[in-house]
């Protein structure tokens, strides 16, 4: 599920709390009214019974859907913080590679929008050169990076990003083979 999908779930949740409230308002203000014509009875009737049943299970569902809401909110604002760090840590990690391997500015966009998934052909159109260019570029960054291809220089990344903590600064324990 998306940040969008949860934001068109929370308005739907609002709507549907609204409605909810307002039908348990008119069924325990009628169930109060009907009471009060019968007060010398002991025993309301089951109709009367019903209808109070009917406006505490809807109060109940409120209640309910108001603590989801509030929980898929506080969710969604995790998610939101831990995409924010995350992008920030792979921005750091891509950027302190290419300093270590003394990428040139032309050999970091050619890096970047390889990373990104580009091909060698939109990498050229996006940045205005020929594509026997992007392929030089590619080889000296492959070869500063000590990998022999894309999947490799993806995967040294992500390895390394996958290896550091995002949140708390601590390395996560390696696992210990048996």
């Amino acid at each position: 599920m998306n940040i969008s999908s949860d934001k068109k779930l929370s308005y739907a949740l609002v709507v549907l709390i609204i409605v909810q409230t307002v039908c348990a308002i008119f069924f325990l203000n009628d169930a109060i009214l009907d009471y009060q014509k019968t007060w010398p009875l002991v025993f309301p009737s089951f109709y009367l019974l019903m209808e109070g049943v009917a406006a505490l299970v809807l109060l109940a569902g409120v209640a309910f859907e108001v603590r989801y809401l509030m929980q898929m909110l506080r969710r969604q604002a995790h998610m939101e913080r831990a995409l924010t760090i995350a992008s920030g840590a792979l921005h750091e990690l891509i950027e302190g590679y290419f300093h270590d391997w003394g990428l040139t500015p032309a050999e970091q966009d050619v890096a970047t929008f390889t990373i990104k998934g580009s091909s060698i052909a939109e990498v050229a159109s996006l940045r205005g050169s020929a594509e026997g260019t992007v392929k030089a570029h590619l080889n000296a960054i492959y070869r500063k990076a000590g990998v022999s291809g894309r999947g490799e220089l993806v995967s040294l990344m992500i390895e390394d990003l996958m290896n550091e903590a995002l949140i708390g600064g601590k390395k996560p324990p390696l696992a210990v083979a048996n």
